[in-house]
């Protein structure tokens, strides 16, 4: 087992077996994101506040009620013998490094991760946008709007590039790693925490990239309980019925702990108030993990589609390309065939209509003769699968400027807010004001009530920034201009880039501090980079990584994350790609051995 690496210290892993591989990659893992992986394992665990005390309660008693642990534990024991292999080996070289790891730990950091990355969070906020301002003005916040989300894929002949957006955190959610053994040899970006490569790869001869396909998937519904002598019961469609119930107990950071009740009923485990929530991943006990060893042994866009249909969630669209010049669009995962209100609301529990059928929709795959643009927004392959995409903007802006010939590097880049500009300062100077008036519109004072739901859901049902995310559908649901709301001619600002700065979510007691990094970009363009008009210009969502797959030469291919290889502040390679990915450069993709540095194991 050798492990090098390039000027970047990214890593490039070689072994003589997958097994070893897979060790190898935890231990490295360890060694260059300890402290990121830890959080993340005891996310997963609802064993934050034990690290940092009280301040991660509410997540830990999420956590619990959530089931996450117990979930990953069980789709462990439901995978394939061969899968569980290699997680084990996986597990075995993050422990070599001295960290608490089990061999389900990776399927709990990615589930904990992905858990309120998809739609019941949407139907929380949907459901007090209804109690308060009636179901109609559900819609002004659900227009196909860029609050969406921000992530770009597309592919022209010989070529896949792409930039998945999220929340910026640092260390980076995304690691830049090479696996290579006698079976494969796959370049791409991980999940820290978890093996192989997962959303974006290049394996020689084929290489993919995701896209989060927009689909509803998760449900929440509206728990009637009692308690009785014999237990607590739930009405379900039949009656009542028995709901699983324990008591856990959170250890809490300089003494004492909190005991927390579980509640699971037959839709899902209770994870806030009344509300259950039901997944595909909880239902079957099954988040898909089988899909990465084969994908990782895809040299074929037939094999990636193929490997994929293991996948459970998030659902996701994919492009995969392959050196015969054929290239396939995909839509992957599981989603629930069932009542139409259910992908709006949290719907009663005892009512049979909202009762989830059989099976699943059926998934979509296209061959594709030419270009194709994945930007989160409706199209054929996706529309079936969900309610609330992002506008057709990006998708229309990455097609005009791949028709006239603009490099995909600076295709990443392509904003109409620079953050030298005045009049972009301007112009979001004038969005803010905007909002701030509308938090104080009559029309939406009902809307500022307190939703009754656990502050950890803030980010999604905070009306302020509700209202920042989707200004115009806003507007155009009370009947005004933004004109007629604040005078653009009142505005005066300095340049954009001056408001605009890079404010990454950082790991608990994280002591980095990042230089002052002005940034372009706006909500609506290619360059998604993404502030809360009304609440704060600071940037702390946007792209996360940036790739672009060469598909007949991997040598020539190129990528970039936010900040660097490394999560140790004290190294060299923890902020180093930080200035090239504000700047819209890339790093090239280094294919030779000759040309890469060997890294004693120790």
């Amino acid at each position: 087992m050798r492990v090098f690496r390039d000027g970047y210290g990214v890593p490039h892993l070689r072994a003589d077996t997958v097994d070893e591989l897979a060790f190898l990659q935890g231990r490295v893992t360890a060694r260059d994101r300890r402290e990121q992986i830890d959080v993340e394992r005891r996310k997963s665990e609802g064993l934050l506040s034990e690290l940092i005390g009280p301040d991660g309660l509410g997540w830990d008693r999420f956590a619990r009620r959530a089931r996450i642990d117990d979930t990953a534990r069980r789709c462990f024991i439901n995978l394939d013998p061969r899968t569980r292999e290699w997680l084990r080996a996986y597990a075995e070289g993050v422990r070599a490094e001295g960290l608490v790891w089990h061999p389900w730990s990776s399927l709990g950091v990615f589930l904990a991760r992905h858990l309120m990355f998809a739609s019941f969070p949407s139907k929380m906020w949907n459901s007090h946008v209804e109690r308060t301002l009636g179901p109609e003005a559900v819609g002004w916040f659900a227009a196909e709007s860029a609050a969406s989300s921000g992530s770009n894929a597309w592919a022209v002949p010989g070529l896949i590039a792409g930039d998945p957006h999220r929340r910026i955190e640092l260390p980076g959610v995304y690691q830049q790693i090479r696996l290579s053994c006698q079976e494969f040899d796959v370049a791409g970006l991980t999940f820290a925490g978890v093996p192989g490569v997962q959303h974006f790869g290049h394996a020689g001869g084929v290489a993919w990239a995701v896209t989060n396909a927009m689909a509803d998937y998760q449900d929440l519904f509206v728990e009637e309980l009692r308690r009785t002598p014999s237990g607590v019961q739930a009405r379900g469609p039949g009656g009542w019925e028995p709901a699983e119930v324990h008591t856990e107990t959170i250890p809490v950071r300089g003494g004492g702990s909190e005991l927390v009740e579980v509640v699971e009923t037959a839709r899902g485990p209770i994870i806030d108030g009344n509300l259950s929530l039901r997944t595909p991943t909880r239902a079957d006990f099954d988040l898909g993990f089988g899909a990465l060893l084969p994908l990782l042994h895809a040299s074929t866009v037939d094999d990636v589609a193929a490997a994929l249909e293991r996948w459970v969630e998030p659902v996701n669209s994919i492009l995969t390309a392959d050196t015969t010049g054929r290239v396939l669009q995909l839509t992957v995962g599981r989603v629930p065939v069932r009542d139409k209100r259910n992908g709006r609301v949290p719907v009663p529990a005892w009512d049979q209509t909202y009762a989830w059928e059989p099976g699943h929709v059926p998934m979509t795959r296209v061959d594709v003769d030419g270009v194709a643009v994945n930007a989160n927004d409706r199209r054929p392959d996706t529309e079936a699968y969900g309610n609330a995409f992002a506008s057709k903007a990006r998708a229309d802006r990455i097609r005009e400027l791949i028709a006239e010939g603009v490099p995909a590097q600076r295709i990443h880049m392509d904003t109409s807010m620079p953050a030298g500009s005045v009049e972009a300062g301007r112009r979001a100077a004038w969005r803010f004001a905007i909002a701030r008036r509308l938090h104080d519109h009559p029309a939406l004072k009902p809307l500022m009530e307190p939703t009754g739901f656990d502050p950890l859901f803030d980010g999604w049902t905070d009306p302020r920034v509700r209202i920042g995310s989707v200004l115009d559908g806003v507007l155009a649901g009370l009947g005004l201009t933004a004109a007629e709301v604040v005078d653009p001619a009142t505005i005066e600002s300095g340049p954009w880039g001056e408001r605009h700065l890079l404010d990454p979510v950082r790991l608990p007691g994280s002591r980095t501090e990042i230089p002052r990094t002005e940034l372009s970009g706006e909500r609506d363009s290619v360059l998604c980079l993404v502030s809360w008009p009304g609440v704060t210009d600071r940037c702390s969502n946007g792209p996360v990584a940036r790739y672009v797959w060469d598909i007949a030469d991997r040598q020539r291919s190129r990528w970039v994350v936010p900040f660097g290889a490394s999560g140790d502040p004290d190294s060299p390679h923890h902020l180093d790609q930080l200035p090239l990915w504000a700047a819209g450069e890339l790093i090239p993709l280094v294919t030779e051995w000759s040309e890469l540095v060997e890294e004693p194991l120790g």
